[in-house]
C-alpha cells in the first residue's frame, strides 16, 4: 500500500511558477511509475506528466511540453512537478498517482492516488 500526499498548490498570477511535490509513504516507491493528472471544474481528468522508476524518460501532455517539468527522488520518495509560465487554463486540482503497471496516459492504470492540491492561476 502506498499513500500519496501532494503539496505546493496555491494561487499564482498568470506567467508565474509553482512547484508541486508529492510525498509517498509505504513500500515500493522506487519501482512505481509516478504521474501527475489534473482536473479542472466541469472537465474530465487529464494526464499531465509521468516518470518511470528509472527516471531516464519523462512523458508530458503535448500541450504542456516546455512549461512543465517532472522529476523524482527515489531516496526521498518524492516526485515534483515544476510549472512555469502558468496560464489561467492551468487552473485545476492536481493529483499525484502511482502505477505498478508501468506508464500510461490513462488514469485507470494507476493504482494509488493522492487527495489533490488546488492550483489557481489568476489572469
Amino acid at each position: 500500500q502506498v499513500q500519496l500526499v501532494e503539496s505546493g498548490g496555491g494561487l499564482v498570477q498568470a506567467g508565474g511558477s509553482l512547484r508541486l511535490s508529492c510525498a509517498a509513504s509505504g513500500r515500493g516507491f522506487s519501482s512505481y511509475t509516478m504521474a501527475w493528472f489534473r482536473q479542472a471544474p466541469g472537465k474530465e481528468r487529464e494526464f499531465v506528466s509521468a516518470i518511470p522508476w528509472y527516471s531516464t524518460n519523462t512523458y508530458y501532455a503535448d500541450s504542456l511540453k516546455g512549461r512543465f517539468t517532472t522529476s523524482r527522488d527515489n531516496a526521498k520518495n518524492t516526485v515534483d512537478l515544476q510549472m512555469n509560465s502558468l496560464k489561467a487554463e492551468d487552473t485545476a486540482v492536481y493529483y499525484c498517482a502511482a502505477s505498478t503497471r508501468g506508464f500510461s496516459r490513462s488514469g485507470t492504470t494507476y493504482n494509488y492516488w493522492g487527495q489533490g492540491t488546488q492550483v489557481t492561476v489568476s489572469s
